[in-house]
């Protein structure tokens, strides 16, 4: 063996242990961390001092890389970078560190309390992460029969169309509707062994729709499948799946997370050792780390550093803004509920909720623990009622009311600072047609309400005024 090549066998070496260094430091850094309280780690997350000082000239606020590209000091860093074989960055469409940024921080917040290692992909929007999270498990594998999929047919209009006509109309992947989420025997009769994986919203959006997460869980696991829940609507401040069996949590960041507006953003955060049929065994192993080495690499889902840092600024007071738009939200519900221009209300909070029992379980602003600690029950921002009508599909009175908002914003928007009011059969869920609507129990008639952070006396001034109008 020359000497070059001696020497390019140190440089590899060397690298390789630096790689090693970078890593267990990082370790360390999650051990201590996961020792704080949620609102800290949300602060924080894994920036600190050294890092500061070290890499970004001191900055206490997490800076924004907007470069595309890393640099490598000679031929060997990058040859073991690329293997692999140390943490890098590399190339912004497979990783960045303002997007490291915001992953070590929701991957921290969506295992808080629970011990769990974990992991966190940031992609470019909710609907990203949904796909990025789902086609792993609906691999063409030659030994296995044409996959499937179960999912509660009350879901996000786009998750409808992703589910419905991406992989059941483009590509032939069956996907089984589930549509009384409580329902055990249901949940059963769809599964066989061509199912993949089991899916849930909670709480759907807008049906505010609940299911009993341990449970499905643990009927996924009985099968060797994994649970992935859609937990936007309450974001890790209200309810962590994890927590109670789930595999993989999926992320509209866009929405409380980054209540701000200024940005899209979608999250996937797995624990390690997850349950599968398919897939090598790295990927049940590290399903984060995995996707984004493999299939993120390859497929470019990626979400701009800008937003990254945006949605990880909004997400230190998440705990603080959760609460306050939760107690606002059950006080507009509870006049709501009252109101005789208003023929029903659909929120979690109310004692004459259908799932009231299972969002009493499931539903608690996290570190609101009493000296006795229980946790104090916060039910989320979005709530969901209908206007009052002689024919729910003729609308008018619902026009009416939704053409005098004022102050209330009329979008298809949710989870923001502002108060935001949406028709769901006309917006969110009008291309999934009359059929599907009727599958996640959508009538024209329906208003989906998400509460922002003004004053509460504000909001019902403004809905009393507009329904006033009718």
């Amino acid at each position: 063996m020359n000497a070059k090549h001696l020497g390019h066998d140190h440089g590899i070496r060397h690298w390789v242990n630096e790689g090693k260094r970078i890593a267990a430091d990082r370790k360390r850094r999650i051990q201590r961390t996961k020792n704080w309280k949620f609102d800290t780690i949300a602060t924080h997350g894994l920036y600190d001092i050294q890092q500061a000082t070290h890499l970004n000239n001191g900055s206490i606020i997490e800076p924004i890389y907007m470069s595309s590209a890393q640099a490598f000091h000679g031929f060997d860093e990058m040859e073991v970078a690329l293997a692999y074989q140390m943490p890098s960055w590399t190339y912004s469409r497979i990783a960045n560190p303002s997007t490291f940024f915001l992953e070590e921080t929701v991957a921290l917040l969506e295992a808080y309390g629970t011990g769990l290692d974990t992991g966190c992909v940031a992609c470019s929007s909710g609907m990203s992460a949904i796909r990025s999270a789902i086609e792993p498990f609906l691999i063409n594998d030659k030994s296995l029969p044409t996959p499937n999929f179960v999912s509660t047919s009350r879901v996000y209009g786009g998750t409808f169309q992703q589910f419905h006509e991406r992989q059941m109309g483009d590509k032939g992947i069956e996907v089984r509707w589930v549509t009384d989420n409580l329902d055990m025997d249901e949940w059963i009769s769809k599964i066989d062994k061509e199912t993949r994986f089991l899916y849930g919203e909670m709480p759907s959006n807008p049906a505010v729709a609940l299911f009993d997460i341990e449970k499905i869980a643990a009927l996924a696991h009985s099968h060797g499948i994994p649970l992935l829940v859609d937990a936007t609507c309450a974001s890790p401040a209200l309810l962590r799946p994890l927590e109670f069996g789930a595999d993989i949590v999926v992320q509209s960041a866009s929405k409380i997370m980054a209540a701000s507006g200024f940005s899209i953003a979608g999250t996937v955060t797995a624990k390690h050792n997850i349950v599968s049929k398919v897939g090598p065994d790295e990927m049940k192993a590290d399903f984060a780390t995995w996707m984004k080495l493999i299939p993120y690499r390859d497929n470019g889902p990626t979400l701009s550093p800008f937003n990254a840092i945006l949605t990880l600024n909004d997400l230190r007071s998440l705990r603080s803004r959760a609460a306050q738009m939760s107690e606002s939200a059950l006080t507009i519900a509870q006049f709501l509920e009252a109101h005789p221009k208003v023929a029903s209300i659909n929120y979690p909070g109310l004692k004459s909720h259908t799932q009231a029992g299972i969002a009493d379980k499931y539903l608690t602003l996290v570190d609101s623990q009493n000296k006795n600690g229980k946790s104090q029950n916060a039910y989320g921002y979005m709530l969901t009622f209908e206007v009052q009508e002689k024919d729910p599909y003729q609308p008018n009175n619902t026009r009416v009311f939704y053409d005098n908002l004022d102050m209330i914003w009329r979008a298809t928007d949710l989870g923001r600072v502002k108060t935001v009011a949406t028709i769901p059969a006309i917006s969110t869920h009008q291309q999934q047609g009359e059929k599907g609507r009727e599958l996640a129990s959508i009538l024209p008639n329906h208003v989906r309400l998400s509460v922002g952070i003004e004053h509460v006396d504000d909001i019902i001034t403004e809905l009393d005024h507009a329904l006033c109008k009718i």
